[in-house]
C-alpha cells in the first residue's frame, strides 16, 4: 500500500500514522488476526505488540469508517434487512444488517432479541439516518411488519426469503471473521468490530465480478487513495 512518509506523527503515539493505518487496513482488509499483524510489520521491521495493534483497531477503526460513511453516495433506496445469529459468551445474540440493492452496507446492530421491538430499534436508525426508503424486502419474520408500516408506511414491503439472497452472501464475512476470533468476545466488540469492519470492506471489496480487471484496478488505486485521504486526518 502506498502512503506518503512526510505526514506529521500522532500526538501520544511511538510510531507514526502511517504504520497504524497500515495495521488497521490489514487487520479489516486482509482477515488478519492481531498476531499476524504483528508478524506482517515485524518482516517490515516494525516491533510492535498485539496489544497495541488491538488498541489501533479498537480506535481508529471507528475514524477510518465514520469518514467512508461522510463520503459515500446517497444509499440506493431499495433495501434488503436481515437478522442472523451469534453466539457471545455461550448466549444468542442477534446481527441485524441492512444492505441497499447494490450490496453496500448501511447499518448493522449487535441485540439480544429478535422480536418487533428489536426490529423497530434497528429499522428507526435507518430511517433517521437515510430517510425513508422506496423498498424493503425481508425474509418472513413477522416482527418488520409493524415497524416498517409505522416508520415508512409509503415503502413497498416485500417478505419473501427468496429475494433476500443478498444479504445472506452479505453475512459471510462476518461468519469468516467469528471463526478467526474464536466467536466474539462480548457484545460490545462485536457491534465495534463489525460497524468498522462493514464500512472498511465497502471501499476496498468493490463487485469485482462485475468489473473489467482496469475498471477493478482503478476502483483499488481510487480505496487506496481514499485511505490516504483518511490517514492525514487522523487525530490523536
Amino acid at each position: 500500500m502506498s502512503i506518503p512518509n512526510d505526514m506529521p506523527r500522532l500526538e501520544g503515539f511511538r510510531y507514526p500514522r502511517e504504520i497504524i493505518s497500515y495495521a488497521v487496513w490489514a487487520y479489516h482488509r486482509l482477515a488478519l488476526s492481531t498476531a499476524d499483524v504483528e508478524d506482517l510489520l515485524a518482516a517490515r521491521g516494525v516491533i510492535v505488540s498485539r496489544e497495541a495493534i488491538r488498541l489501533w483497531v479498537n480506535r481508529f477503526g471507528r475514524h477510518f469508517a465514520d469518514y467512508i460513511r461522510r463520503d459515500r453516495p446517497r444509499p440506493n433506496d431499495k433495501w434488503h434487512m436481515d437478522e442472523v445469529v451469534i453466539t457471545i459468551r455461550a448466549k444468542k445474540h442477534w446481527l441485524w444488517r441492512a444492505i441497499d440493492a447494490d450490496g453496500d452496507v448501511l447499518d448493522i446492530l449487535v441485540q439480544t432479541r429478535r422480536n418487533a421491538k428489536a426490529a423497530k430499534r434497528f429499522f428507526q436508525r435507518l430511517v433517521a439516518r437515510f430517510g425513508e426508503p422506496r423498498v424493503v424486502i425481508t425474509d418472513k419474520l413477522r416482527s418488520y411488519i409493524k415497524p416498517i408500516r409505522a416508520l415508512a408506511p409509503d415503502s413497498d414491503h416485500r417478505a419473501h426469503k427468496g429475494l433476500n439472497n443478498a444479504i445472506e452472501v452479505s453475512h459471510r464475512p462476518t461468519r469468516k471473521r467469528e471463526k478467526i476470533f474464536g466467536r466474539f468476545k462480548s457484545h460490545r466488540q462485536a457491534q465495534r468490530f463489525l460497524s468498522a469492519h462493514d464500512q472498511i470492506n465497502l471501499i476496498f471489496r468493490p463487485r469485482r465480478y462485475q468489473l473489467t480487471s482496469v475498471s477493478y484496478r482503478h476502483a483499488r488505486n481510487d480505496a487506496f487513495s481514499l485511505w490516504t485521504d483518511y490517514t492525514s486526518e487522523m487525530t490523536a
